[in-house]
């Protein structure tokens, strides 16, 4: 009896610690998930109205930006600023800004007959607002022989005159708009200047007898490594206009300034053979060169002549190219067509052909899949290759006609295949990253946490060097050992977590990630 009662006080203070220490202990923990219940609660009643769901998620974390045209990014405002400081002229029957036809190109300089410069526009209201219809989709109304397709398109011929000096200018505006939507990181395709490559790629031409290997060492000779300094000047000189843009370093910098930004080599697809190897090439030397650029893509529509014709031969140059520099990304269009576009047997292959033989690792689009040969061995196969696909619903509808139940987003998430939302050129749709997000919760139902598990999956399949933060890939359940006990709040990381954050790109904007959902969700 005597050894009882102690037994009774110390299993009575056992139950009171055990108490104390589910209240205290577990606090942290329990905090968490009430701050992301409550956050699901406040996205639920935010979905019955579209302005109440758009100021949800312009608050909310997006992580990565990983398809989006730097040029077809930028508004049609902003080109015609640009065109009137670059001194062009408007061509009034295709509204479109062309030079001045003499070689200095000053203000003085008379434009064509038919032609007024672009100046005008910012004293004409009627010219402005034709500009911007014909520079975007703002307005457009398809009719008889003009289609979404070609209105889309034929935007960037357009504005296309105007000088790339102004691409600081653009990344400035771009990453601006980033910041304001709680974006983080941007792979942005651009074409840096490439005349001397089409030279010497025309003056070799194309012999099909000629191997891969043989051309490039034939490009070599007529001195293609020259324009990769080209393409670091471009980028040197576009990011310096930002930083001063942005006022990057200084006490009072702009928020663009916290939008990390990497670059996606794009290649004009719709050109002969001999030009679209040589301007890979100078793609994949670049790459190699300058840590900025992080991959190479082929560009101009899929549904293209040549871009159909010669989509198998590309798919080999591809392939050759990335056995010879197998440290550059691969992301490609591919699928970014839909039935009557192209006859039945040119829907066969292309994203198979993108990931089988071209190494894709991440795919643009993708909108055809179920119209590819087997298409759910297809699907099967992109899930077990984590080969993510870039989600653009706006673009697919205007300039596809596809959408709602025809879109094929909800089978690629029914199969495991991951996916990110993007908004291709945000400039030319008129719509911004937000949009994408609204749009995909109305039309698709998803909830807070399928927009969560699509913002990881964009930094996860992001380009930046690095291992992942998660232990295993597109599963966000478990961190990486060396961070898994560390507390996104605290004021420094373990010894280990630190170190493994610090040799990685891609595993530092993560735990930023993370973080930026902790604060999220506590404001709920």
């Amino acid at each position: 009896m005597q050894i009882a009662r102690p037994f009774r006080y110390f299993s009575s203070a056992l139950s009171v610690f055990f108490v104390w220490s589910m209240c205290c202990f577990g606090q942290a923990g329990a905090k968490g998930l009430d701050a992301e219940q409550h956050t699901v609660r406040a996205f639920d009643a935010a979905k019955t109205n579209p302005l109440d769901l758009r100021a949800f998620l312009v608050n909310m974390p997006k992580g990565a930006e990983l398809h989006y045209h730097l040029e077809g990014g930028v508004y049609a405002e902003t080109f015609i600023r640009d065109g009137a400081e670059d001194h062009l002229c408007v061509n009034i029957s295709s509204l479109s800004f062309v030079r001045r036809s003499t070689a200095t190109g000053n203000a003085d300089t008379p434009c064509e007959k038919g032609d007024v410069p672009a100046t005008q526009a910012l004293k004409d209201q009627h010219l402005y607002d034709a500009l911007v219809d014909a520079f975007s989709m703002r307005g457009f109304v398809p009719s008889a022989g003009v289609t979404g397709h070609d209105h889309f398109f034929d935007a960037f011929d357009r504005f296309i005159a105007v000088d790339q000096r102004h691409t600081g200018e653009w990344l400035d505006e771009v990453a601006s708009r980033a910041a304001a939507q709680n974006e983080q990181y941007l792979e942005l395709m651009v074409t840096p200047p490439f005349v001397h490559t089409a030279a010497i790629a025309k003056e070799l031409g194309w012999r099909a007898d000629r191997g891969f290997s043989e051309f490039r060492d034939q490009l070599f000779a007529k001195g293609l490594r020259d324009d990769v300094a080209i393409v670091r000047a471009y980028l040197d000189q576009a990011e310096a206009i930002r930083r001063q843009s942005e006022r990057c370093g200084e006490a009072n910098e702009s928020s663009g300034c916290s939008v990390q930004i990497r670059y996606i080599y794009q290649v004009l697809r719709a050109f002969p053979p001999e030009q679209v190897f040589a301007q890979t090439l100078l793609g994949f030397e670049a790459a190699a060169a300058d840590p900025r650029i992080v991959g190479v893509n082929y560009v101009q529509p899929e549904d293209d002549r040549v871009a159909m014709s010669d989509y198998a031969l590309h798919m080999r140059m591809l392939a050759f190219l990335h056995g010879v520099y197998p440290r550059t990304h691969i992301s490609l269009h591919a699928g970014e067509l839909a039935p009557g576009m192209v006859p039945p047997d040119g829907l066969c292959c292309h994203i198979r052909d993108a990931v089988e033989v071209a190494h894709a690792e991440r795919i643009g689009h993708g909108v055809d899949v179920m119209q590819e040969n087997r298409p759910y061995d297809l699907l099967k196969e992109m899930a077990a290759k984590h080969v993510m696909v870039e989600i653009n619903l706006t673009s697919n509808d205007v300039i596809l006609g596809v959408t709602g139940k025809e879109h094929p987003l909800p089978i690629y998430r029914r199969f495991g295949v991951p996916v990110a939302l993007s908004t291709d050129d945000e400039g030319v749709s008129r719509i911004d990253l937000t949009h994408e997000y609204v749009r995909a919760v109305e039309t698709y139902g998803l909830g807070y946490a399928d927009l969560k598990q699509m913002v990881r999956a964009s930094l996860e399949h992001s380009f930046l060097a690095g291992a992942s933060l998660w232990r295993a890939p597109d599963h966000f359940d478990q961190r990486v050992p060396a961070c898994s006990h560390d507390t996104l709040d605290a004021e420094k990381q373990s010894p280990g977590c630190a170190a493994f954050l610090q040799s990685s790109e891609r595993a530092r904007q993560q735990w930023e990630l993370e973080r930026r959902f902790s604060r999220f969700e506590a404001s709920h």
